[in-house]
């Protein structure tokens, strides 16, 4: 068993694809480094911190790209956008069995600003582009900095998520609502709070993820195997029934984990965190 959340946006390529496929566009022989970074005397990293190629898994091929949150929390700056808007791009154009992204950011690079911010939203924009021609994008979440921000939207915008248990998703961080509302809001520092607010298996639970494994890389390359057929069409109707889920949730606004958990349905829900994922899944609640 090999932990995907110790593993480098490389080593996760290395274990996840088939062996040997993987080809990088964009290698950091090139040196396309951020224009920024040295303005505000900060290091840069010679791939921006994401990895882009082409690749086959199980046969098929798939283009690919990894965030690197060893390099600034996997922020997306002006290139690193780039390079994701870039993938995505050639996508349409060549038309591979499905995209991956194995996500790990805290969202925008805030030393990059409004460069940052662009960035994610042209990344939305040309990943339902590809959506919208019958490509699936298949989003793998299970590094140790989560996936915040507009990198969390970015997700939400595809056809299928996978998530290990110890995976976060969520729109705004703990130490952002902490430093935004204070810690009676929420505490940055309850590990299991964090867990029960943002984690794999709430997502899980709440329909945020569409596939639940555990931390292995194994067990991610399955789920992305089975992923590959995973494309939903991008209609009106889908996006009706999405706001009418969120709508429903609403109702239990301030409800927290447990207390959500409970809601749904999920009998004896104080046990949700003790329990491992083939547990979780056999409660068949969704």
């Amino acid at each position: 068993m090999t932990s995907y959340a110790e593993c480098s946006a490389r080593e996760r390529l290395a274990w996840l694809l088939d062996e040997g496929s993987f080809h990088e566009w964009l290698p950091p022989a090139q040196r396309l480094t951020s224009p920024h970074l040295a303005q505000l005397g900060l290091p840069a990293a010679f791939d921006d911190g994401v990895v882009i190629g082409r690749a086959t898994l199980d046969g098929h091929t798939v283009y690919v790209a990894a965030q690197e949150g060893e390099f600034m929390g996997g922020g997306v700056g002006e290139v690193h956008g780039a390079k994701l808007v870039g993938l995505f791009k050639r996508a349409l154009r060549d038309r591979p069995r499905a995209v991956l992204l194995l996500a790990e950011s805290g969202g925008v690079r805030l030393h990059e600003a409004n460069a940052g911010l662009i960035a994610v939203s042209e990344v939305m924009r040309a990943l339902l582009d590809v959506r919208a021609a019958g490509i699936p994008v298949v989003v793998l979440i299970g590094g140790a900095n989560g996936c915040f921000g507009g990198m969390g939207i970015v997700a939400r915008c595809a056809d299928h998520i996978v998530m290990s248990d110890i995976g976060r998703l969520a729109m705004s961080g703990p130490e952002v609502i902490e430093a935004s509302h204070g810690v009676e809001e929420f505490d940055s520092r309850d590990r299991a709070l964090v867990w029960r607010a943002t984690g794999g298996k709430h997502r899980w639970l709440t329909g945020d993820c569409d596939t639940l494994v555990e931390d292995d890389v194994a067990a991610f390359r399955a789920a992305a195997i089975a992923a590959l057929d995973s494309a939903r069409p991008v209609t009106l109707d889908a996006l009706e029934a999405e706001h009418a889920k969120i709508a429903a949730r609403l109702r239990f606004d301030g409800a927290e984990g447990i207390a959500l958990w409970a809601s749904l349905g999920v009998a004896d829900a104080a046990r949700i965190p003790d329990l491992d994922v083939a547990a979780v899944l056999a409660l068949g609640v969704r």
